[in-house]
């Protein structure tokens, strides 16, 4: 195990409203730089899972961040924590307005997202926390501008004036930000299984492939299943892909703000966790198409250059 020393943020609001030199002074430089589908870059930083961050940079500023490295405090805030004791220094809202200049806007969170996804404004910028229900902790950090929650949506919206929108993307630009998402699920699948002691998975780029063809067929045919009307279930699907294999899983998900959402989503259904957590699982394939999202795990036969 790497030993890493933690990275301590004085604040959420340290996060927000940073140029790309403050950004580049406190974390260095990003390992790459991914699309995403609401106008902001994604700088990622996944050197090590304990300090793995994400920041949006958007015309020269932070707008976003990600924190899903245990190693990294966002005070009040960090990963790991009990939400027992978040409760009882916050109190999570129902329905929370946004009023800029476009319009106001006001998010209604179901029960359901109260207790796994809630969102609080502090210091001028919304907090979402996703929860890990299955241990009643914190799995992941989001923080957002106002502009940047209200293009995400990830609640039900009711607004009044404009309705705030991300620009529409070529698809070239789709194309690009589907990649971006598959490889932070990667990122942020080995960040929960070194979280929970589990070995990392290497990337499979065959597997990747067949997860995006089924991404791909659900969103253009309009369906959610693991078997394929066309192409089977997922031991058809990589068999013709001439993939042999000793184990394989599949993950699906859809409607999905993005990949990071997607993978919170994942680590809260019990089977969906499992896949995730289990440790027979030696390679990752992730392929995404609009917002269908699948992960096809594997133990290969024999390994990629052996």
């Amino acid at each position: 195990m790497v030993k890493t020393k933690a990275v301590d943020v004085a604040g959420v609001q340290s996060f927000i409203g940073k140029t790309e030199e403050e950004v580049t002074k406190r974390f260095g430089q990003p390992t790459r730089i991914d699309d995403s589908s609401y106008d902001y870059k994604w700088w990622v930083y996944n050197k090590n899972p304990n300090t793995y961050l994400q920041i949006g940079m958007l015309n020269g500023r932070s707008v976003t961040a990600f924190i899903g490295g245990e190693q990294i405090n966002v005070s009040p805030f960090r990963i790991g924590q009990p939400l027992q004791e978040v409760y009882r220094l916050i109190s999570f809202p129902s329905t929370i307005e946004v009023v800029l200049p476009a319009g106001t806007y006001r998010f209604e969170l179901s029960e359901q997202d109260v207790s796994m996804q809630p969102v609080v404004k502090m210091d001028g910028v919304y907090v979402q926390l996703y929860v890990d229900h299955f241990t009643g902790t914190i799995t992941g950090i989001r923080i957002m501008d106002a502009e940047t929650f209200v293009k995400l949506r990830p609640y039900e919206l009711m607004y009044r004036g404009a309705l705030l929108s991300s620009q529409s993307l070529s698809l070239e630009q789709q194309k690009k930000v589907e990649e971006a998402n598959a490889r932070q699920i990667f990122d942020m699948t080995n960040v929960i299984r070194a979280r929970y002691h589990v070995p990392l998975l290497y990337w499979h780029k065959k597997a990747a492939e067949v997860a995006y063809a089924h991404s791909k067929e659900m969103s253009d045919l309009h369906y959610f299943s693991h078997v394929s009307p066309k192409h089977g279930d997922l031991k058809a699907r990589l068999l013709s892909a001439h993939i042999p294999f000793q184990i394989a899983g599949e993950n699906i998900a859809a409607q999905y703000v993005d990949g990071i959402a997607a993978v919170a989503g994942w680590l809260n259904s019990k089977s969906h966790r499992d896949t995730l957590l289990n440790n027979e699982f030696t390679h990752l394939g992730v392929g995404v198409s609009s917002l269908y999202y699948t992960q096809d795990f594997l133990k290969p036969w024999e390994l990629p250059g052996k």
